[in-house]
C-alpha cells in the first residue's frame, strides 16, 4: 500500500508558507510516513520569469484542475491535502470534483465563497491606494497582528517584494478574487429529504484559523456548510493569519490526530510526540473523524521527470534522488 501526502497549493514557496510546519521535528515524525510534494501555483515561485503579455492566466477551477496530471505524474494514487487560503480553496475544489483521489484536508483560512461585491470593492479601493505588497499583507494579517508582530511582518514584506515576480502575483491575486462560490451545503440528517443532492466534501476535514485571523468569519462560514460528522474545526487562541508560522506545534499536533483518525500512522511512532504533547489552549469544534483501518507501509517516489502535461502550465519538476527506504520530498511549479 503507498499513501502519499500532497501539501497543498498556496500562495507562497515552501520556506515561507510551510517552512517552520514542516522543518519541526514533530511533524517531520509525522512526515516519514509519507511523501511529500509542494505544489506553486503557475509563476509564483521564486525567480519565476514574467509571463509574456496577453498571457490568459488559469482560474482556481483550472488549478484544481490541473493535479490529477500531477499525480498521475508521480504515481499517486490518493492525497492528504494542506492549503493555505487560495491553496486551501483549490484543494477543496479538487476534493469536489475528484473526490475518489482525497483522502482528507487540512485547510487553513478556508474561504469557500466567491468574493463579495464589498470585498470587491475594498479590494479595487486598496488596491488604488496601496502597492500589491500592502494588499497581500492586509489579507494575510489582522490590524492588530501587524502591530503587535512587526518582525514577522517585515519578514513576509522583504520576501514578498524581493522574491517573488510581482507581475504573476498580480495575476494570481486577480485570479483568487475572481473565484466562484464553491456551493456546497451541509447534508441534511438521516430521514429528511430533499430536492435536489447535497453538494459537499465526502473526506474528513481539519479546518484550522487564528482566532485573530482576517479569515475567521469565512472559516466559520464554511464549517456549518461541511459534514459535522467529518470536519474539525480548530480556532487557535492567541494567533493570528499563519497559524502554520507563528504556532506550529499546535497544528502539528492537531494534525497527528487527524491522521491517525484516519488510520495512516502507527500509533507506536509517536511517542515522542505523545510525551511532548503540552495543553494547547485552543478550541475544537466538531467530532472528528472515524478511523480507517490500514497503515503506511512503505513509500515509493519516482525519478524526476519534466512536467509538461497541461496547456496552460509550463510545468518542471525539482525532485531529490529517490529512496526506496525513506520519504521523498517534491516541489513542483505549475
Amino acid at each position: 500500500i503507498y499513501y502519499k501526502h500532497l501539501k497543498g497549493v498556496s500562495l507562497f514557496k515552501d520556506k515561507s508558507c510551510f517552512n517552520a510546519l514542516f522543518n519541526s521535528e514533530d511533524m517531520q515524525e509525522i512526515t516519514l510516513h509519507f511523501a511529500v510534494y509542494h505544489i506553486n501555483a503557475p509563476g509564483q515561485q521564486e525567480g519565476a520569469p514574467t509571463f509574456p503579455n496577453g498571457y490568459q492566466y488559469p482560474s482556481m477551477d483550472q488549478m484544481s484542475e490541473m493535479l490529477p496530471a500531477i499525480l498521475k505524474h508521480f504515481g499517486v494514487k490518493s492525497i492528504i491535502g494542506i492549503g493555505v487560503g487560495a491553496g486551501a480553496y483549490v484543494l477543496t475544489k479538487f476534493a469536489l470534483t475528484f473526490p475518489d483521489l482525497v483522502e482528507g484536508l487540512c485547510l487553513i483560512n478556508i474561504n469557500c465563497c466567491a468574493e463579495g461585491w464589498m470585498d470587491w470593492a475594498a479590494t479595487k479601493i486598496t488596491g488604488w491606494t496601496s502597492n500589491l505588497t500592502d494588499v497581500v499583507i492586509s489579507h494575510l494579517f489582522g490590524k492588530d497582528e501587524m502591530h503587535s508582530n512587526p518582525d514577522l511582518i517585515q519578514l513576509y514584506r522583504s520576501y514578498i517584494s524581493s522574491d517573488i515576480n510581482h507581475n504573476n502575483l498580480q495575476l494570481f491575486v486577480d485570479s483568487y478574487n475572481s473565484r466562484r462560490d464553491l456551493d456546497i451545503e451541509r447534508p441534511l440528517p438521516a430521514g429528511h429529504h430533499h430536492h435536489h443532492h447535497n453538494t459537499t466534501l465526502q473526506c474528513p476535514a481539519l479546518l484550522v484559523v487564528g482566532d485573530a485571523s482576517p479569515a475567521v468569519d469565512a472559516v466559520v462560514d464554511s464549517n456549518t456548510k461541511l459534514d459535522p460528522t467529518k470536519t474539525t474545526l480548530l480556532k487557535m487562541s492567541d494567533c493570528g493569519g499563519l497559524p502554520q508560522v507563528v504556532q506550529p506545534a499546535k497544528l502539528t499536533e492537531a494534525f497527528k490526530y487527524f491522521v491517525q483518525g484516519m488510520g495512516y500512522m502507527p500509533a507506536a511512532s509517536m511517542t515522542r510526540l505523545m510525551r511532548s504533547r503540552s495543553a494547547s489552549g485552543s478550541s475544537v469544534d466538531g467530532n472528528r473523524s472515524r478511523a480507517h483501518t490500514g497503515e503506511a507501509s512503505k513509500i515509493y517516489s519516482h525519478p524526476p521527470m519534466g512536467l509538461n502535461q497541461n496547456t496552460n502550465a509550463n510545468s518542471n519538476t525539482n525532485v531529490g534522488g529517490v529512496e526506496a527506504s525513506g520519504p521523498q520530498s517534491a516541489e513542483i511549479s505549475c
